[in-house]
């Protein structure tokens, strides 16, 4: 028995480059706002329960879903580490937690079973979703090792010129043992030039004290589920996508 799985999903960034007073989220993508196709995702990967954390506008982004969930608030939004520590009380200690972006209207729940399926074979602490991407720019890369075992995440910034060339980038989305999440939270320091609390953080702390942690890659036909939403443009894109799905 691997206990319960959960889900937890950040929703609560006010999405600027969106030119919108609308929180980020709640753009409609074929009628629905974004966050309800990935509620829809994590309950088709089979999570009992889903909590959703608001921050920017609140309200509005809870009046907007109409999908049965919880939700836990940011009051300040002090990095996505911050975010996810703020439904600890929702994540517990209890079987596995999903953590997803609010703005990734594509990602689909078979991905999600894979991810859950890959992770519970192995015993993982963590695992993330990362993706092969022609063009990794702009995210953070999968660094692996000589027998593809995962290494670490760095960011691009941080990236040597070797590590820049890695085409496999982090999702943002992970799937942890609930416990370990909640014990690396508590561990997380924001000592960085942002001042900030970075779940990918969580990783390194889940790894350093002796738990499992890989990656499931998503390749091919299937990397677009990954997309996240940041402009208008982007999310007329991921429309296009989904319609023809047959969505």
């Amino acid at each position: 028995m691997n206990g319960n799985l959960n889900a937890v999903i950040l929703a609560a960034g006010k999405g600027t480059r969106m030119n919108s007073d609308l929180p980020k989220v709640v753009h409609k993508c074929l009628g629905q706002p974004m966050v309800h196709y990935v509620i829809k995702a994590a309950k088709d990967a089979g999570a009992m329960d889903v909590c959703v954390i608001v921050g920017y506008k609140g309200n509005e982004v809870k009046n907007a879903i109409y999908d049965i969930v919880d939700f836990a608030e940011q009051k300040e939004q002090l990095g996505t580490g911050h975010a996810v520590k703020c439904a600890k009380e929702f994540i517990g200690t209890d079987g596995d937690t999903i953590v997803l972006c609010g703005d990734t209207p594509l990602i689909t729940g078979e991905t999600l079973s894979k991810l859950v399926e890959m992770h519970r074979k192995l015993a993982n602490g963590v695992t993330v979703l990362s993706a092969v991407l022609d063009d990794p720019t702009g995210y953070g890369r999968i660094v692996r090792d000589a027998q593809n075992g995962f290494v670490k995440i760095v960011e691009q910034k941080d990236a040597t010129p070797e590590e820049q060339e890695i085409k496999e980038v982090n999702s943002g989305m992970y799937i942890f043992n609930s416990e370990a999440l909640s014990t690396s939270l508590e561990l997380l320091s924001n000592d960085n030039a942002a001042g900030e609390y970075y779940l990918t953080d969580t990783i390194a702390l889940i790894k350093k004290i002796g738990l499992r942690v890989s990656a499931y890659a998503v390749m091919g036909d299937t990397v677009d589920e990954i997309r996240g939403v940041n402009t208008q443009e982007q999310l007329k894109q991921c429309e296009e996508i989904m319609a023809a799905r047959g969505e």
